[in-house]
């Protein structure tokens, strides 16, 4: 058992934000299986799902995106064996703690006080107390002690105001005591506005689709803004079976122009109404890096491209990435508006990970 009053320091996790719509964005990105595997690190949290064997959707929420952030690895239970001193230990440091919720409930209560486009425009974040009011004036920019504080801590009443300092927008406290314990939300508004406590199954961890995207070369490197592809796939007609990507090398200096040289990228859709081919320039303006040393041309069913497409809408920057065995990544940017003077990542990103299909080399 622990000494403290309020099991705080039993718990695996604890993360509060000031601000949730930016975390609810990142979510909402991954949102078309009806489970996530949540995995926490001491780096952060990241929210995996999983579609058809074919597709692996990942947002990766890191730990300075929150005002306080403390991970403790779970303590594993010995085996049971033929050793007579059974003993209990943490899990080796680096080994992520995995569990699986529902995806939609839990962005349901992440929005439950419906006040997710709150302002975020105030200099000063909401800052979620630790109990002890006479340093909290000194921590109000942020103090990396505040995540891992244990003194001085009132009894856990249920009373927001004991981690809540006044802002506009909804604010967020989780924790997770561990396997077998839901993942408890504290949300509110203000300190003396409405408060809602949710408390969301977890499950265990089933074994996920393992994509490794570096275990063969990359063969096609694409950096482009994110509203050229969300514009393609939203104009594209939603019943194509296919998309194929192909990707051209530079054309010989002195030969070929720009304008008779084949594109760069190129995504050409087929379905039952015909195709449809989108043509991108090697033009700065368009692509603003491309590395591709020969033709590189593989197909993808359109229905696990497109889930991109909500996570495009709050992206600035794509990364578009094929290896020679034809996996495809997409790692979409989405900068947050809180500025960090400490060099903390501030910015998360999504990843989607996808097979080719069968019929191209």
């Amino acid at each position: 058992m622990s000494d403290s009053d309020d099991g705080e320091v039993d718990k695996v996790l604890i993360a509060s934000v000031h601000d949730v719509k930016y975390v609810m964005s990142l979510l909402r990105g991954v949102q078309f299986g009806s489970r996530a595997t949540v995995r926490a690190t001491s780096g952060g949290l990241s929210v995996t799902v999983e579609e058809a064997r074919t597709l692996l959707a990942t947002a990766f929420i890191f730990k300075d995106i929150f005002d306080e952030y403390s991970y403790h690895p779970e303590v594993v239970p010995a085996s049971q064996g033929l050793s007579s001193q059974p003993s209990s230990q943490p899990q080796e440091e680096g080994e992520p703690t995995a569990f699986e919720v529902p995806l939609n409930t839990l962005i349901e209560c992440l929005s439950v006080l419906g006040n997710i486009g709150g302002s975020t425009s105030s200099s000063k974040h909401r800052l979620w107390h630790t109990g002890n009011s006479d340093q909290e004036g000194e921590q109000e920019e942020g103090s990396s002690n505040r995540a891992n504080s244990t003194r001085n801590r009132g009894p856990a009443n249920g009373r927001i105001d004991q981690y809540f300092a006044g802002d506009k927008g909804t604010g967020m406290r989780l924790s997770y005591v561990g396997a077998g314990y839901p993942l408890t939300l504290l949300m509110a508004e203000e300190a003396s506005g409405p408060t809602a406590t949710c408390e969301v199954t977890t499950f265990e961890a089933e074994p996920m689709l393992e994509l490794d995207f570096l275990e063969s070369p990359t063969v096609l490197k694409i950096i482009l803004k994110s509203s050229w592809l969300r514009d393609a796939l939203s104009e594209l007609d939603p019943t194509c079976e296919k998309l194929t990507i192909i990707g051209n090398p530079p054309p010989p200096p002195g030969r070929a122009s720009r304008a008779s040289g084949p594109p760069r990228l190129r995504l050409q859709a087929v379905g039952t109404f015909g195709s449809t081919e989108m043509d991108y320039p090697s033009d700065k303006e368009v692509l603003e890096t491309c590395e591709c040393e020969q033709q590189v041309r593989f197909s993808y069913l359109f229905k696990h491209i497109v889930r991109a497409s909500r996570a495009l809408q709050n992206s600035t920057k794509t990364s578009l990435r094929i290896n020679e065995e034809g996996m495809l990544s997409l790692q979409l940017i989405s900068p947050t508006a809180r500025p960090r003077h400490d060099g903390g990542n501030t910015s998360g990103f999504i990843e989607f990970r996808c097979l080719p299909l069968d019929e191209d080399p």
